[in-house]
């Protein structure tokens, strides 16, 4: 009877007599609304564009006129669907859960109810909306097979979006007692939107020294049963009327825990909470595709997932999957690449450390895609402009490419020997310098336009203070040594600066060379500033001794180009010198964590 309901009037226009009804609804006029139906009951299951007078009631958010409709709707009328294929509950989930709780608790029937071209019920559709505790109430009423029609397509979605919000409790729960929503057909699959969500990983989050020190320490511990996850919408319901009660003690209570919130500490509990979590929800993904056929496999995108996790850098995902599922190591992706392969043409170090950790390494660095590129040829080629545009200077940015490649070569030449030309003839160091060539031009520019700039400075330093060093007061024989520590270090600052205008910017150069020849004439450039400045001080103190109240503004002034060369140039030369000096950003002692 729905279907013919829904099929009567769909064709957008309704009787003339109807008008005045649906109007009345479209305004929130329900004294109106209700005399008019009195006189046309039958207006209650017309159809206008937007569908019945409930669908209009919803959409525009009349919650009197929705509780009274529904009031005097059959179930089956309640069913009816707009020319889209939409109930009026599809509508009322995407943002008002009182006019859902009103039309579940008259027929529960409607959960069920799927816009299949949409791909879509109730709840998939308030997930969609990023409703959640419309989800959380829906999920507690929604029979378990109606996320099962159209062979999981629903269910699968549904974890898909609850996954992408990080909401993990839905997700833990589903995929627990309905396993196969890991890999579904016909759908973008959870292990899909799991591979792509890199902030629910450790490997994927950025953080401080101080907030790792934090985030080490924090424990957290999980149990493995669905009850750990469960989802109780009375208890929380329970909890906000609680929170309204005991206003003074409430206060009391909460000041642990703003401190922490105040110190970062929460924020960090959190993320390590998200991130153990994902990790739970990842173990069971893999307990399910360890048992998948290569079938099952490529049609629930297995074979994707790992590129993409490759491509996000997650190496919890990329590790988890391949020792669910061992040949994944060697798979290839549409151009033939491997995942190491692929993790050197996205820049991702953290994946490609785990070639550290593979016992048949060589038989990766071997291996050639469809235009015969190897390994090396692959870190030849320029990292993409996403990566590139994190690191200031494109100086800096040449620098990353040619560890990049350095750090493949090492390994390449190790195991494999020797290279082989790719399609178009060209072996890799003439890959590099071929697809290098426009960043190379840049980073000789950049370092030659900041050495300029820096060499100006430094000789004015020089010309100031060579005449101070023979200058009253104090003359050649004051006690302070500010002046000659000024002169001496700005005269070695622009020695380093003409070094790198005089440089022959060879690849190798963008190493260690030219770096570190930055590095000592900003170093030396900071500390004849803030040593002239010194000098300058003192000369104030001997000259106006008696006039306090003139001197001590003045050195505070005389401080204010040593904050401000600190606050411009010391980002700089810290980046530089970290890239040239530090750790550097691959891991060679990774642990053997594959028997393959």
């Amino acid at each position: 009877m729905a279907a013919e309901l829904s099929g009567s009037q769909n064709s957008g226009e309704i009787p003339h007599e109807y008008q005045a009804f649906f109007a009345a609804v479209t305004r929130g006029d329900w004294y109106e609304a209700k005399g008019l139906l009195t006189l046309h009951p039958n207006a209650i299951t017309a159809t206008d564009e937007l569908g019945t007078a409930l669908h209009s009631a919803t959409i525009f958010g009349h919650e009197q006129i929705v509780e009274e409709l529904v009031q005097l709707m059959t179930e089956e009328q309640l069913e009816i669907k707009n020319r889209d294929g939409w109930t009026a509950l599809d509508y009322a989930v995407r943002e008002n859960i009182k006019m859902v709780k009103c039309m579940v608790t008259k027929n529960q029937k409607l959960l069920g109810i799927a816009v299949k071209s949409k791909e879509k019920t109730p709840i998939v559709t308030a997930a969609w909306n990023d409703q959640w505790d419309i989800v959380r109430y829906l999920y507690s009423l929604t029979p378990p097979q109606d996320l099962m029609l159209d062979e999981g397509i629903y269910g699968s979605k549904l974890v898909r979006y609850c996954l992408s919000a990080k909401k993990f409790d839905i997700a833990w729960e589903l995929l627990q007692r309905y396993p196969q929503f890991t890999c579904t057909q016909g759908t973008i699959s959870p292990v899909i939107a799991f591979a792509s969500l890199s902030s629910a990983f450790a490997s994927g989050t950025s953080l401080k020294l101080w907030q790792k020190w934090i985030y080490n320490r924090i424990r957290i511990e999980l149990g493995h049963s669905v009850n750990d996850f469960r989802i109780n919408v009375q208890n929380q319901e329970n909890e906000q009327g609680n929170q309204r009660n005991n206003t003074v003690l409430g206060l009391l209570q909460a000041l642990p825990s703003r401190l922490l919130e105040f110190l970062g500490i929460k924020r960090i509990r959190e993320l390590k909470l998200i991130h153990v979590r994902s990790r739970q929800i990842l173990d069971c993904m893999c307990d399910v595709i360890k048992h998948l056929t290569r079938k099952e496999m490529r049609d629930g995108d297995v074979y994707g997932a790992i590129f993409v996790a490759v491509e996000n850098g997650i190496v919890e995902v990329v590790t988890s999957l391949c020792k669910a599922r061992p040949e994944l190591l060697f798979r290839t992706n549409g151009d033939n690449k491997n995942i190491f392969q692929h993790a050197v043409e996205c820049r991702q170090e953290k994946v490609y450390s785990l070639i550290y950790g593979v016992r048949q390494r060589n038989l990766i660095t071997n291996l050639l895609d469809d235009s015969y590129n190897d390994l090396l040829h692959s870190a030849g080629m320029l990292s993409p402009l996403a990566k590139l545009d994190r690191i200031a200077g494109a100086a800096l940015q040449m620098q990353r490419e040619r560890q990049w490649y350095k750090e493949v070569e090492s390994i390449h030449f190790q195991l494999s020997g020797s290279s082989t030309k790719n399609k178009d003839g060209l072996i890799p160091s003439k890959l590099f310098t071929k697809s290098h060539e426009k960043l190379h031009k840049e980073g000789e520019k950049w370092m030659k336009g900041t050495s300029s700039s820096c060499t100006v400075v430094s000789a004015l330093i020089i010309t100031i203070m060579f005449a101070a060093a023979f200058t009253v007061p104090g003359g050649n024989n004051q006690e302070t040594v500010s002046d000659a520590i000024s002169l001496f270090s700005s005269a070695t600052s622009v020695l380093m600066f003409l070094g790198i205008l005089t440089s022959r910017y060879a690849e190798d150069d963008f190493l260690k060379s030219l770096p570190t020849k930055m590095i000592i004439g900003h170093s030396t450039l900071f500390i004849s500033i803030a040593t002239m400045m010194v000098a300058f001080s003192s000369a104030l103190f001997i000259m106006l001794q008696d006039k306090p109240w003139i001197t001590y503004p003045i050195v505070f002034l005389a401080g204010v180009p040593i904050i401000l060369f600190v606050w411009m140039q010391f980002p700089l030369l810290v980046d530089f010198f970290v890239s040239t000096y530090g750790g550097g950003i691959f891991d060679r002692k990774v642990k053997r964590w594959i028997n393959s």
